[in-house]
């Protein structure tokens, strides 16, 4: 099945549905996290989906991995920062985004190795 779009995508469709996740988990940091954590989360988790749709402008399976593994560092960020979160601010529930977060990471990690067996 050839896709049109990187917006066929599921994992794209799910790493969009995890930059609304972030951003509104964010949205009720403290007004001092505006520049930190904040800022760093949403980058990472915007970068996610936007590696994936960048590769759809490149017809090479070798750069397609290369944006998968941009992706996947991403992701690993964004899990970090997670973590920092649940450490500094107890009363914000992350559960949702953490596990859509790992759900992503495991399509990403699959799709890297099939490519890369099939390459």
């Amino acid at each position: 099945m050839y896709l049109k779009s990187y917006k066929e995508l599921i994992i794209w469709q799910k790493s969009i549905d995890l930059v609304k996740k972030i951003y509104q988990l964010t949205g009720h940091f403290p007004k001092d996290e505006t520049y930190g954590l904040t800022s760093q989360m949403r980058r990472a988790a915007v970068s996610i989906p936007s590696n994936i749709a960048e590769r759809y402008s490149r017809k090479n399976i070798k750069e397609y991995i290369q944006f998968l593994r941009i992706s996947y560092g991403s992701a690993a960020e964004l899990e970090t920062q997670l973590i920092i979160t649940k450490e500094l601010y107890k009363n914000i529930d992350c559960k949702n985004a953490e596990l859509l977060l790992e759900e992503i990471l495991k399509m990403l990690n699959t799709l890297m190795v099939k490519l890369e067996n099939n390459n």
